[in-house]
């Protein structure tokens, strides 16, 4: 079985996107070979470039920039918990709550922004009694 590993984003600003990961969407803050960050979420991870991170060769053709990624994230709980964590957070939600399909089928989801203009969004599982 073939599963996804980790990805990559762009942040502008270290402290400000770790933050904001770690805060608001739950990452782990991770720091590895070289001083090169990562934010964990379970069994995946977003590998990060960013100011002062040589990234070498081995990039996309078009490497990622700040404010180009499109990423959803599980909520395990109802979305309206979602939308109160954001609310908490200063956050802004740009959408939803609305129905979509993700990865187990069926879901709600709200959309929101990183610092950079990344569009982000929690999906929940829950079926609505």
């Amino acid at each position: 079985m073939i599963r996804l590993d980790h990805c990559v984003i762009h942040v502008a600003d270290w402290e400000t996107s770790n933050a904001f990961y770690r805060d608001v969407v739950g990452a782990e803050i991770v720091t590895g070979e070289g001083g090169r960050t990562a934010y964990r979420f379970g069994e995946q991870q977003l590998n990060l470039h960013g100011p002062g991170v040589d990234v070498g060769t081995l990039v996309a053709r078009h490497p990622v920039m700040p404010g180009n990624s499109d990423l959803c994230f599980v909520w395990d709980g109802p979305i309206e918990a979602a939308v109160a964590h954001l609310e908490r957070h200063t956050v802004p939600v740009e959408a939803g709550p609305v129905t979509r399909h993700g990865a187990r089928g069926e879901g709600t989801s709200v959309y929101f922004r990183d610092p950079d203009g990344s569009l982000l969004e929690f999906i929940s599982y829950l079926k609505k009694h």
